[in-house]
């Protein structure tokens, strides 16, 4: 005997397709629009338009100007989330081709609202980059990727950083304290690399090369085991050439 397969209908949430149409409606107005005016436009009666917009408005959605509703910074983040994924796509592209050309791990990092930020990585089994064993924004004094973003800083903003994640040792070979440290970034060349050896983690050696677009400290860095050391140098070269073919895109995401 024949069987029919019968498909169920989706459930659907008349309430959050409401507020979507009224989300369209308002993006179609650069000028923002009134709730009357909302309200012809989607077909949504006038109490059901005033209930979602204060409920869109509460939640950031939508912001209330003058009379007129206009998209509030929740709806914009979330239009530009598409935008950030792709940024960031751009960046894990990159650094694994560089990784793949040079072989070795690729990293980049970002300074943002006070703090370091590691945004990718790209190493393989057989070059696998450096554990995170201790917080790396919280030691920042000790790796080179943090070094070479505090060296992009000025002194006021250098200082507050070393405030909040001060100074201290984490292997024998850590800069011991912040004047030797400012010591440091301070000697430190415009765009000269920034070299440190077993500073955040036994038996690795690690390079950064600065990258400053507009107010943006960023950084990209490679990682070596120490016992190929005589590699590190020519490597992060390599980086470099190979960060100038395509600083133009790089520019662009480095807002990510």
């Amino acid at each position: 005997m024949a069987t029919v397969t019968q498909t169920a209908a989706p459930t659907l949430i008349g309430s959050v397709q409401r507020a979507l149409r009224l989300l369209e409606a308002v993006s179609s107005h650069a000028e923002g629009a009134p709730a009357k005016q909302l309200a012809r436009e989607t077909g949504l009666p006038l109490p059901t338009t005033y209930h979602l917009l204060r409920t869109l408005t509460h939640e950031g959605y939508l912001v209330r100007e003058k009379g007129v509703f206009v998209l509030g910074d929740a709806a914009v983040r979330l239009a530009g989330g598409g935008d950030v994924q792709n940024r960031r796509i751009k960046i894990e592209d990159s650094l694994a081709r560089w990784r793949d050309a040079i072989g070795v791990p690729v990293y980049f990092a970002l300074y943002r609202e006070g703090e370091i930020e590691l945004i990718a990585v790209a190493d393989t089994p057989s070059a696998p980059a450096v554990e995170e064993w201790a917080d790396f924004r919280e030691t920042g004094h000790a790796h080179a990727i943090g070094q070479c973003l505090l060296s992009q800083l000025d002194l006021k903003s250098r200082q507050d950083h070393l405030d909040r994640h001060p100074v201290e040792a984490i292997t024998p070979y850590t800069l011991r304290n912040r004047r030797a440290l400012l010591e440091r970034l301070g000697g430190l060349g415009r765009m000269e690399p920034l070299v440190e050896r077993q500073e955040y983690a036994l038996g690795t050696v690690c390079a950064a090369i600065p990258i400053t677009a507009g107010s943006t400290a960023a950084a990209m860095a490679i990682s070596l085991p120490l016992h190929q050391e005589e590699r590190l140098l020519p490597a992060v070269e390599q980086l470099r050439t190979e960060i100038g073919r395509l600083f133009s895109s790089l520019a662009f995401s480095i807002s990510i």
